[in-house]
């Protein structure tokens, strides 16, 4: 189902909000801001690839969990499952929104020492409190319902089968796009070259284009991704987000498991699930994770070879023998400060708005996130869920959100 190819250059010269990038992010943004009855602005997103093959949204594992260490980000995930749920009644009813499901299969973290175990078991006690379904599992218990595992090395093992696992994000982005656009929101194909601000430097008064237009804007949202720090650069704002590059494998196996396959964390990093019909898809990184360019998505074969293959050959024996069948490589938009979502305005530049650095769990994310930037960029505050403790602000406080559940 296609959508009408966007045009390059703005209808106007002013808007109300200005969203740079039109990933998942931008878009759940644009959207919310639709549903806002508060709301009667005008919105313009630019988007630099109006493709979309090479954002993070387009290299996503799809997945969502409720497995985090910090009650924020659990509330966050279950969020998304609702809505994917009810993507429907949440889209007016509109017949043409397909009824998404989740298929929860769940996430197994598996420790191999004590100290991993109490952060497992300390995380469960959160996600209890929040309403999740985590089970802590020995390995015996984990060996008796999952017998394909090797868990000679496994201390314990946690897991949630409600609302974890594999959803169809790309629909999801879809129709945020589709509808937001139906509704009047402009999208163009084009990219912000330059941000310039006040004379006292407290606001954002225009953007220039790759095109040469000056667009006014009243707000402008920081939506791009693995870019931007580079968003942020141009209006003198120093933001600690960098590409990290992740890889990803599909691979068919000559003896598929006879039940799916979790989301398997295995302790060394490496991560793979049921993709369906006897095939797997399984991620990771290597152990020195640079920042990377923009445009570097070269795969590194011998890290497959090498690290990862050995790894799942050894945590599931019947994936010794195996064939790939696809690769790629994708981009986290990393938080280096402490690997969470940077969102809220700027301390100074006060109609400079982030949504940035969600570090692997943007798209499971991108609904409660989007629909809270809607909230802020209309009201001035958070009313659905208090997203505050995210806000730019603990950047210039050095006050860190420790979240122990990065993937």
């Amino acid at each position: 189902m296609a959508i009408s190819a966007m045009q390059g250059t703005p209808e106007q010269s002013s808007y109300d909000i200005v969203i740079i990038g039109g990933a998942i992010m931008g878009s759940s943004t644009a959207w919310f801001l639709t549903e806002n009855k508060d709301f009667n602005g005008t919105v313009l997103v630019i988007e630099k690839d109006p493709n979309y093959e090479f954002c993070s949204t387009a290299h996503t594992n799809s997945c969502m969990r409720q497995q985090f260490s910090t009650e924020l980000n659990v509330r966050v995930s279950q969020f998304a499952a609702d809505f994917v749920k009810n993507i429907r009644s949440y889209m007016g009813n509109d017949e043409r929104v397909p009824e998404l499901s989740i298929r929860s299969f769940g996430y197994m973290y598996l420790a191999d020492n004590e100290g991993f175990a109490n952060v497992l078991r300390e995380s469960q006690k959160v996600q209890l409190e929040a309403g999740a379904a985590t089970q802590l599992m020995s390995a015996d218990q984990i060996k008796k319902q999952y017998p394909f595992y090797n868990v000679d090395d496994v201390v314990l093992g946690s897991i949630n089968t409600v609302d974890e696992g594999y959803w169809d994000g790309a629909a999801v982005f879809e129709w945020w796009r589709r509808q937001a656009r139906e509704r009047g929101v402009e999208y163009i194909s084009n990219e912000v070259v330059a941000i310039t601000k006040s004379t006292n430097g407290t606001k954002v008064e225009s953007v220039t284009l790759a095109s040469g237009e000056v667009i006014s804007c009243g707000q402008l949202l920081n939506a791009s991704g693995p870019r931007a720090a580079r968003t942020a650069k141009m209006a003198g704002i120093e933001l600690p987000v960098e590409p990290r590059k992740r890889f990803s494998w599909i691979f068919k196996a000559e003896h598929p498991l006879d039940q799916d396959l979790p989301l398997t964390i295995d302790p060394s990093g490496v991560h793979c699930r049921e993709n369906g019909g006897g095939t797997y898809q399984c991620g990771g990184h290597a152990d020195v994770d640079p920042a990377v360019d923009f445009e570097d998505f070269a795969m590194d074969q011998s890290l497959w070879e090498n690290h990862v293959w050995p790894v799942l050959a050894t945590r599931i024996p019947q994936f010794e023998s195996i064939k790939l069948t696809n690769e790629w490589g994708g981009h986290y938009a990393m938080n280096t400060f402490d690997h969470n979502a940077i969102m809220g305005p700027h301390t100074e530049v006060e109609n400079f708005v982030f949504l940035n650095g969600f570090s692997g769990h943007g798209l499971q994310q991108s609904p409660a996130m989007g629909r809270g930037t809607a909230e802020y960029l209309t009201h001035g505050e958070y009313r659905s869920l208090d997203l505050s403790p995210f806000n730019f602000e603990r950047i210039v406080n050095k006050a860190p959100i420790i979240e122990k559940a990065i993937i």
